[in-house]
């Protein structure tokens, strides 16, 4: 598959730009298989090679429409565009961004989501990396229009929310990095924060935004004490940052990191995050609007815990490391049962695997991210382009290719692309409540 590529930064106009160009560099021409045969093509209905079109991935798609004019239509289709949304089956990517160093000017002022570059883009657009755990290939994206200030937090439905770096009432940015020229803002946070904790779900028909941690109680000093949550649907129902909840006393939140689990269809889920000093595991309940705190199995002996959600399931995977007992130093994985206390061990990396992975991670730490049955774990510091993809459905470990694109550490999150995200269009009826 050709590697999705900006050398020169060039974006086209609206409607959407052509966000894949090909490296012809590594095509290679082949004979056309039989089933290729225009004369069978033919002979199929449009609606039948429409379907077929609708499940192709995206890179396919938008190879796809330089065949022919109708089919570059295709993405102005509202049938089209329908009928994809309901057949396509989700590809299970996941995109990285380059670990930035942030120093962010300290204000108790409201912050608009585009004060740090006055309404301009950045000079050096934003890149993101696209890994394909299926055929373990990378690929180049770029954000030309976020403005500088920002960076990415989180992902879901298809859309990357972007937050402003500056301390304050953050402004948040949802973006769809198939079609870079468009962007969705959201309304700026009520309370003053410097790092929080974002958690973000989105449906067809829901957008749900929450905001934790890292209150500003001075202009040079921060402490975990509230939520902030953001809520929109079809029916018409909004809440502008209105529901807020306190933080369990004491807690202390790892910056940017919220994984939600939704474990029943149709169901409200939570959204999770890892507690420090000492290990837990903090829950929040989106219909209770309210949070409670798990305890971590074998906390005592922990190192660098990190929280992913596979398969409906919240799995916990961290180094255990028991210095003073004879128990060989591992990685492992635990999966939080339905009762909501209980974990369960589910898999452990094999002893001979884990010394090759620890001796080129040399105790920098790593960090993990999930989505759908894979699991990647990418290492900290110089060595932060290396890293382990774990298949649930095949139990099998694989080093992880480079980036090509990227050199350094690298931070990311699971990641679902969508042709079309139609709940953008809620946000349209806010503003006549709220100027962005």
């Amino acid at each position: 598959m050709e590697a999705f590529d900006h050398p020169h930064y060039h974006v086209t106009t609206f409607p959407f730009s052509y966000p894949f160009l090909t490296n012809t560099s590594t095509v290679t021409t082949a004979p056309n298989p039989p089933w290729m045969d225009t004369r069978i093509w033919s002979r199929l209905p449009q609606r039948l090679i429409d379907r077929v079109i609708a499940f192709l991935p995206p890179p396919a798609f938008f190879r796809a429409r330089s065949v022919c004019k109708r089919w570059y239509s295709l993405l102005f289709s509202h049938n089209f565009l329908q009928m994809y949304l309901q057949i396509n089956p989700k590809p299970y990517f996941f995109i990285f961004f380059k670990q930035k160093t942030t120093n962010p000017k300290t204000t108790t002022t409201s912050t608009s989501i585009f004060k740090h570059s006055n309404t301009t883009a950045a000079t050096v657009p934003e890149e993101g990396y696209i890994f394909d755990p299926e055929t373990l290939s990378w690929h180049r994206l770029v954000f030309p229009l976020i403005p500088s200030g920002f960076s990415p937090t989180c992902s879901s439905g298809g859309l990357v929310c972007w937050v402003s770096d500056e301390a304050g009432s953050k402004g948040l940015i949802l973006s769809n990095p198939l079609f870079p020229n468009l962007l969705t803002p959201l309304p700026s946070t009520l309370r003053p924060r410097l790092f929080p904790s974002v958690g973000l779900t989105i449906t067809n028909s829901s957008i749900d935004v929450m905001v934790a941690g890292d209150d500003m109680i001075s202009p040079y000093a921060v402490k975990n004490l509230t939520t902030e949550s953001f809520h929109i649907d079809l029916g018409g129902f909004y809440s502008i940052w209105g529901t807020t909840s306190s933080l369990p006393r004491l807690c202390s939140l790892e910056s940017g990191k919220m994984v939600y689990v939704q474990q029943h269809e149709g169901a409200m889920g939570k959204f999770y995050c890892m507690n420090y000093s000492p290990f837990s595991v903090l829950g929040y309940d989106m219909g209770r609007n309210e949070w409670c705190k798990i305890q971590a199995p074998m906390r005592r002996f922990l190192r660098s815990p990190s929280l992913v959600e596979s398969r409906g399931k919240l799995v916990l995977i961290a180094a255990v490391e028991k210095s003073k007992l004879n128990v060989p130093k591992s990685l492992r994985m635990w999966t939080l049962q339905s009762c909501g206390t209980t974990w369960v061990e589910v898999e452990r990396m094999p002893q001979q695997l884990y010394a090759q992975f620890a001796e080129v991670e040399g105790g920098r730490g790593f960090s993990c991210v999930g989505n759908g049955e894979f699991v990647v774990v990418m290492m900290n510091g110089s060595v932060g382009e290396k890293g382990l993809l774990f298949d649930f459905v095949n139990k099998r470990w694989v080093w992880m290719p480079r980036c090509p694109y990227a050199a350094g550490e690298l931070n990311g999150f699971g990641y679902v692309p969508r042709l079309a995200t139609p709940v953008t269009g809620l946000l349209d009826q806010l503003t006549s409540v709220n100027q962005f």
